[in-house]
């Protein structure tokens, strides 16, 4: 049994935790600028949380209204325990129940291959956003 759980919230209601956990990835880790890693559509989104068994922030990803999946992220101490798999999971799932037949991202390139194991393709070529190499990645639900 995991030690952790995911939860499905919005931004209104879990903004601390779910900022927490990205600006340890990606702006202290990872060196994205703080303007290019909040923007509007957090309001909109749906988010998943993941947490550990004490209620602290181990990860966290948002599902946009046009079925885009992005700013998936996981504590360097949680990565490769099963947090990022069980957060694409949840995302799909609420992508489906939202009735969205197609989901798209944008993967940093050294992630490309988990997506591909969860049965996502490549679209076009690579590309730079914030100074990290990315893909545009995309997966039919139906």
């Amino acid at each position: 049994m995991p030690d952790f759980s995911i939860l499905l919230t919005d931004w209104a209601h879990e903004q601390a935790r779910l900022s927490r956990v990205r600006r340890a990835v990606f702006v202290d880790e990872q060196g994205v600028p703080e303007d290019l890693e909040w923007d509007a559509d957090d309001a909109g989104a749906v988010h998943l949380l993941a947490i550990d068994d004490q209620g602290e922030a181990i990860g966290c990803a948002r599902l946009l209204p046009d079925g885009h999946i992005g700013r998936m992220a996981v504590l360097p101490a949680w990565r490769g325990r099963g947090v990022g798999r069980a957060l694409l999971t949840a995302a799909l799932s609420a992508a489906l129940a939202r009735g969205h037949a197609l989901v798209q991202l944008s993967a940093q390139t050294h992630a490309a291959d988990f997506y591909v194991r969860a049965g996502f393709v490549s679209m076009g070529e690579e590309y730079e956003e914030a100074g990290i190499p990315h893909v545009v990645m995309h997966k039919k639900l139906t």
